[in-house]
């Protein structure tokens, strides 16, 4: 995770790369486009908003009798669960499973958790091929990188970038069409789901009630990393509960409307446990991780608690103004933008990740547009409180302190004139303003001079 100079420098770099900010503006204008249309399907979204913000709070007050709910039904259904309490022990897990089986290919649909995770470097230390399997997944591992957004992976790529990058990977010819590169990748993903030894996804949503979980995806790689496999591993984070099946019905038309501009995801699954006698596919055994790894950290937050609302649509993210101009890489993080900044701070240790709920205008439009209505802004406010309050962010204070009794003394302000002032203002903003922009002057003569001179006084 970056500390604060490496973002400092990462924001910079990445706020002044025109391309870049280009590629983020068209990609962005086109999700505005679809989700003006999306919300046309209700005719009361404010009170979907609101209902799905109760379930949420519903679920996670009582979150430890839904889990086990869930784990004795999906055990009922066939299935396994495992509990893991931090990144080192999931991947401990999985690991054990994938060795028992002398499994030797992996493939995996889109999962934010296993991100979290860094399963994949896991996975690949152990002499293990991992395959991603989701487009945008695929592309950005094809390049080494990591995922630059919640849920379009590859946000930051142009059609050009992506058929440049399958030339030098795969061979391709150069410039291929998008569907072009679409059959490519399909052509090279399809014969491993039938391969692979292992499967691995995540998934949206946790159903106590039947024991089950919910996958939502656009290219059903998911559906085929759950089909072909003898063995599927789904890695969950504890707060993604919802209190029924019935539930369903809410949660999935606001996820494909705020994530995607659709009124539903073209594949949505129901997964209950491994197949069973007479079923054609599936998968012969089925584990369930359920992941807190700092959750229950933030659960203990009064009011910062209310961020594990969240349904992982994006939204925030392509409407604040800072994602908009630094983009997703810099943050380093498997979660960025405003939802990034509110919930690192208490998965990965204020010390370690308080700076970045500095990272934003705290202009509201992440709280304006979440599907759930998680008051995010306000919880970035907190969070920089609770930085102030460790002590985190004393140079600052004493630095502002300093200003502000020099602000609010005239005699201080008209101390040693303008040339005065202006050594002074220079030396105190030459990092995080002079860098791009010319330096402020002072006037010969303050307001208070002129005043004094016209009036006599």
């Amino acid at each position: 995770m970056a500390d604060i100079k490496t973002f400092l420098h990462a924001a910079e770099e990445k706020a002044f790369d025109l391309d870049h900010r280009q590629k983020l503006r068209f990609n962005i204008r086109k999700y505005d486009e679809t989700v003006v249309k999306g919300k046309q399907q209700y005719t009361d979204l404010e009170s979907a908003r609101k209902k799905a913000k109760n379930l949420k709070w519903r679920a996670l007050s009582e979150l430890d009798k839904q889990l086990l709910e869930f784990e004795k039904n999906f055990t009922r259904n066939g299935g396994k669960v495992i509990w893991a309490k931090d990144a080192d022990e999931a991947n401990r897990e999985i690991l054990g499973i994938i060795k028992e089986r002398q499994a030797k290919l992996v493939v995996k649909g889109k999962s934010m958790a296993t991100e979290e995770l860094h399963l994949n470097d896991a996975l690949e230390k152990a002499g293990i091929t991992v395959a991603e399997t989701d487009l945008g997944e695929y592309i950005v591992q094809l390049a080494g990188e990591k995922p630059y957004h919640i849920v379009t992976p590859a946000m930051h790529k142009s059609r050009a970038d992506v058929a440049q990058l399958f030339h030098e990977k795969l061979g391709t010819p150069e410039g291929l069409s998008a569907p072009e590169l679409v059959a490519v990748a399909r052509e090279r993903l399809r014969e491993l789901y039938t391969r692979a030894d292992v499967g691995i996804t995540g998934a949206n949503f946790i159903i106590p009630d039947t024991g089950s979980i919910a996958i939502t995806e656009n290219e059903g790689n998911a559906r085929l990393c759950i089909t072909f496999p003898k063995v599927h591993i789904a890695i969950v984070g504890i707060e993604k509960v919802i209190p029924t099946m019935n539930d369903l019905a809410l949660f999935w038309p606001l996820l494909a409307t705020y994530g995607t501009g659709q009124q539903v995801t073209v594949y949505n699954s129901i997964i209950s446990g491994p197949k069973r006698e007479g079923e054609s596919d599936g998968p012969e055994e089925m584990y369930v991780i359920l992941l807190d790894n700092g959750r229950t950290n933030l659960l203990a937050q009064t009011i910062q608690r209310e961020a594990l609302y969240c349904i992982r649509c994006g939204a925030c993210l392509n409407a604040c103004p800072v994602y908009k101009t630094v983009g997703g890489h810099a943050y380093d993080t498997t979660y960025s933008g405003p939802i990034g900044a509110v919930i690192n701070p208490h998965l990965k240790g204020m010390p370690e990740a308080g700076h970045q709920s500095f990272a934003s205008t705290l202009c509201g439009n992440c709280t304006e547009v979440c599907p759930v209505k998680i008051n995010l802004h306000n919880l970035l406010v907190h969070n920089r409180n609770e930085f102030a309050n460790e002590g985190l962010a004393d140079s600052d204070k004493r630095m502002w302190k300093i200003w502000r009794r020099a602000m609010m003394n005239r005699r201080w302000m008209d101390f040693g004139g303008p040339g005065l002032k202006d050594k002074m203002v220079h030396w105190f903003f030459k990092d995080a303003w002079g860098k791009r922009r010319d330096m402020l002057h002072f006037p010969k003569k303050s307001f208070n001079r002129m005043w004094k001179e016209q009036e006599g006084k």
